[in-house]
């Protein structure tokens, strides 16, 4: 299952992270739900379109399927240019599905909260 399948583009100089995340077309949170097999009445809770929590219930749903690999990035030290749990998270999923042709499914718990408060690194919150 792929939800992307256009190709990564470099760009030359390396855009800013606010003009790569504007670039970026969000996927309704529907459309990945319908993907995984989900069904949206009774497996997920929506929090507008790009938002939702799974329910518990779906694991009896797929307790047939083959169970996948679970990858936590948990621990480490950031580099001095901030590359830490997200960055090597990322890393890793691209890896896994650009170069290994695995189907992969990444989450993230949250952003770091240091830059909301003007410090850096997640300590912060």
């Amino acid at each position: 299952m792929a939800f992307r399948t256009d190709n990564l583009e470099c760009k030359v100089p390396v855009p800013s992270d606010l003009e790569a995340a504007q670039a970026v077309k969000p996927l309704y949170v529907k459309e990945i739900a319908e993907g995984l097999g989900l069904d949206l009445d009774t497996d997920v809770e929506l929090y507008g379109n790009f938002k939702a929590k799974v329910k518990l219930s779906v694991l009896d749903k797929f307790k047939d399927k083959k169970e996948g690999k679970f990858v936590v990035v948990a621990g480490v030290t950031p580099t001095p240019l901030g590359e830490g749990k997200t960055t090597t998270t990322v890393g890793v999923s691209q890896a896994l599905g650009r170069h290994l042709s695995k189907s992969v499914f990444t989450t993230v718990r949250q952003p770091s909260m240091g830059p909301t408060f003007g410090l850096k690194g997640g300590a912060a919150g």
